[in-house]
């Protein structure tokens, strides 16, 4: 089971000024904005519910799932699964779980490219009639 109660996350941010001049004085003076992530967040999934996470960019999805996986630990609130707190049981916890955050631009470095382009149509459910026309618009594979 996952329980998320009220968990909050902020950010803080440099903020950046362009030219040369706003460079060197952010080097003795940076100033910061706080960017809030997730305010009061709460919901429950029950074990063996399949749920999809979106919303769009900037949300708050991958903060969301940084705290479910123990990355990162929320500023408030708390996060427990599997009656664990990720970020304090996090060895234990990655034991047992597994992660696929997803670009539409991304390649992985260790798998061939075919593979890499085969995994990324299940993962954004592209059917194979797509499949198959945009690959034959990159290469003759």
């Amino acid at each position: 089971m996952i329980q998320i109660e009220h968990i909050s996350k902020t950010y803080k941010v440099p903020i950046r000024e362009g030219g040369i001049k706003e460079a060197i004085r952010a080097l003795y003076n940076r100033q910061y904005q706080i960017i809030q992530a997730l305010d009061d967040i709460s919901y429950t999934i029950p074990k063996g519910q399949i749920v999809g996470y979106i919303g769009p960019n900037g949300a708050g999805k991958s903060t969301t799932i940084k705290i479910m996986t123990g990355i990162l630990q929320p500023d408030t609130g708390s996060c427990t699964i599997n009656g664990r707190d990720p970020f304090r049981s996090r060895k234990e916890h990655a034991q047992q779980i597994g992660v696929v955050f997803g670009q539409r631009t991304q390649l992985w470095w260790d798998i061939p490219v075919i593979d890499s382009f085969e995994l990324l149509k299940d993962i954004y459910a592209i059917s194979d009639e797509d499949y198959r026309h945009r690959l034959a618009e990159l290469s003759p594979f």
